[in-house]
């Protein structure tokens, strides 16, 4: 892999200037949240009801009508697929992570309250809000503070001890793209320390049951009601949602995993967080991030993280915003000597891949190029894990 550009070390006082510009361009942006934003989530919502009801409209048709028309069996349950999972593909990404991040809390809907939004996949909101809103988004890329970091799974970065258990990890990423929201359902869970011992079973039992319920309320949904409304043509309704899901999960999973294990993505040792100031977290945020270049659709059918590094600095502002911001935050990165991460899908998720198959195997952190450039980091601890 090519060696990323050298970030130019920052003064104190250059970090505070640095930060003190990312807030201004927050703030001029908040100030001009209105009605155009307004009309564009509400435009969402209409995109995720109309899409999903034309989906799953066509795999009755396709299911029904196709047992006294086989020609239109299958055009119509796969033109209903694919419907189905660009409803929750918009669902997932543009409207129930971007709401639950509190992007249109100023809008008082109750329906777009980030509080209490409650998206179609098998994880429960109030789960996702603790280990992405505050645990990620807080502690980005901090090992043993950052969950995303490997999901527990995953060895991603050398930085990351080896063991022999991730020898398998090129068939678990597979895995775990196709099942994406089932790992992000019991992620909080932490059934590692359930099964060390280290969580009693009555402790595990509380803490699965608003879970387990979620499951259960989309297995039944999608797999159970739906399917029978078909009646005795019930299967191809039942392989239409099962392949929808499946698609929403791999590309889900495809997003985020570019938006944070690119070759030029950075983890971070908790000591580097210690007194951490706004500059400083500004630039872990820069550095554990990574953006996608790929127009308006990718923006759209990514929830906008194809702008992973401007939804790090501003989750709580619209993500509709993102692009426009990016223009500005790319040329305050370049007049800091600050890389800005960005690359097409295949050459990011390529990296992605690379990441997964190279780590593995036993991998050593990458060293410093420079005794001084390792003090001159204004990010103790901070490590690039391009190696």
């Amino acid at each position: 892999m090519t060696a990323k550009p050298a970030n130019r070390p920052l003064s104190p006082e250059q970090l505070g200037h640095f930060a003190a510009e990312l807030d201004a361009l927050r703030a001029r942006t908040a100030a001009t949240l209105g009605q155009r934003d307004a009309d564009y989530i509400r435009a969402i919502v209409a995109a995720v009801r109309y899409t999903g009801l034309a989906g799953r409209t066509l795999l009755f048709v396709g299911a029904i009508g196709g047992a006294f028309l086989p020609l239109l069996l299958w055009p119509a349950c796969i033109a209903g697929t694919l419907l189905l999972a660009l409803s929750k593909i918009l669902e997932n990404m543009e409207l129930g992570h971007n709401v639950m991040h509190g992007q249109y809390d100023w809008m008082r809907d109750p329906h777009l309250d980030g509080k209490t939004y409650e998206w179609d996949i098998a994880g429960t909101g109030d789960n996702w809000r603790k280990t992405h809103n505050y645990q990620h988004h807080t502690w980005t890329n901090v090992r043993g503070m950052d969950d995303d970091v490997g999901y527990g799974l995953l060895r991603l970065f050398p930085e990351q001890r080896w063991k022999p258990f991730y020898l398998l990890q090129p068939a678990i990423a597979v895995i775990f793209a196709i099942l994406f929201e089932w790992g992000v359902a019991i992620q909080d869970l932490r059934l590692g320390r359930w099964f060390a011992g280290k969580v009693n079973n009555a402790t595990m039992r509380e803490q699965f049951r608003p879970v387990g319920r979620k499951m259960a309320h989309q297995v039944v949904k999608d797999y159970v009601l739906f399917p029978l409304l078909a009646g005795p043509f019930f299967l191809p309704v039942l392989l239409g949602n099962i392949v929808a899901n499946v698609l929403r999960n791999l590309w889900t999973y495809t997003i985020i995993f570019c938006g944070h294990f690119t070759a030029d993505a950075e983890t971070f040792a908790k000591a580097s967080v210690a007194g951490e100031s706004r500059g400083q977290w500004y630039l872990r945020q820069l550095r554990g991030s990574s953006n996608l270049a790929g127009g308006r659709l990718l923006n759209l059918l990514s929830g906008n993280l194809s702008h992973q590094i401007e939804h790090h600095f501003y989750p709580d502002l619209p993500a509709n915003r993102y692009a426009a911001m990016a223009v500005e935050v790319r040329e305050i990165c370049s007049r800091y000597g600050q890389h800005y991460n960005t690359g097409s899908l295949p050459r990011q998720f390529g990296q992605v891949i690379w990441r997964i198959l190279r780590h593995a195997f036993p991998s050593r952190p990458a060293e410093p190029l420079s005794a001084a450039a390792s003090v001159a980091s204004p990010l103790t601890g901070a490590q690039s894990s391009s190696a």
